[in-house]
């Protein structure tokens, strides 16, 4: 159970809300979810001791216990960037009174994390990445497109989701637009659609849990599905390769970077030349993990951590 729950007022008509675990005045530490749009776990990860760690988790914007929610297609995600949840967890950094703080992020996680330490290196103490993603525009071509040589079937189905006249196109912004339809029944087809060949691309892992991306209630698939289409229309709001060009300004910053194998979403050649950029970070890949993850992956992690508790 948290010790403390809030929601953080941004100022601009969003409320973040987060959750502390472990010990108040254990070394602080925050997860960053993935998604973008998914939501934070409900409960601090299994590996971090909580007599030694102070673990924050919360929902990014318009997800999870965050308010206004996107499956609302009233909301406006305008104020959903990259940069706007930077702020955010800068803002919610302060709020906590915390002055440097471990940063642990998955998957679109990683993006975010990396983000965020890249403007703000002075506030992070370690990170602990897994399944690297860093969202350039290549990444998101080869996930919601090239992919598809893998699985052709599903990924046919995933292309015909959209209209016509945008199946050659950028799928990920023709899924934006369907999202932001007023007709709820559209925009569950198109959710249904999206989370169908999110499903597709783990289903080969040697870990994979069926369903693992549509298994969720109909509001938590509508702002997931429309929040991922929104940042990966737009490429997350940066440049290309802009978070690999950025790694030396974390010179200094211990990392331990982990990725899987059989991670087809976020193949390994990222973290590879996210390490190769890093001054001081170590590269674990796990040869029976995917996107999933795999116990040994999980320790890994958790060898990071107990590593960096006394730090």
């Amino acid at each position: 159970m948290p010790y403390d729950t809030g929601c953080l007022d941004t100022g601009d008509g969003n409320r973040i809300h987060y959750a502390q675990f472990g010990h108040p005045e254990g070394k602080p530490a925050v997860y960053v979810h993935g998604g973008p749009g998914a939501g934070g776990p409900k409960g601090p990860l299994r590996a971090w001791d909580p007599e030694r760690y102070r673990v924050v988790l919360f929902d990014q914007r318009n997800c999870g216990l965050s308010t206004p929610h996107a499956a609302d297609p009233a909301v406006d995600l305008s104020r959903n960037t990259t940069t706007h949840l930077i702020a955010d967890m800068e803002r919610l950094r302060e709020h906590l009174g915390i002055e440097r703080w471990l940063v642990n992020g998955a998957s679109w996680g990683v993006t975010l994390a990396l983000a965020y330490a890249q403007q703000h290196p002075d506030r992070v103490s370690e990170m602990i990445l897994q399944a690297v993603m860093t969202s350039s525009r290549d990444e998101i071509d080869w996930l919601y497109r090239g992919a598809g040589r893998v699985h052709p079937e599903a990924w046919d189905r995933f292309r015909e989701g959209v209209p016509e006249e945008d199946r050659d196109g950028d799928l990920p912004a023709a899924y934006a637009r369907l999202m932001e339809h007023p007709d709820r029944a559209v925009r569950e087809r198109a959710a249904s659609a999206w989370l169908a060949w999110e499903d597709a691309v783990v289903s080969a892992e040697p870990n994979n849990r069926p369903g693992m991306y549509s298994d969720r209630p109909g509001d938590a698939q509508l702002a997931f599905v429309r929040i991922c289409a929104h940042f990966f229309a737009h490429g997350a709001w940066l440049e290309e390769r802009q978070i690999l060009r950025g790694m030396p300004k974390l010179a200094g910053i211990p990392g331990v970077v982990v990725t899987g194998r059989h991670d087809l979403g976020c193949p390994p050649q990222t973290a590879w030349e996210l390490v190769k950029a890093w001054p001081g970070a170590r590269l674990h890949i796990s040869e029976d993990s995917g996107h999933v993850g795999s116990e040994s992956m999980v320790r890994v992690v958790h060898d990071a951590i107990e590593e960096f508790k006394d730090r």
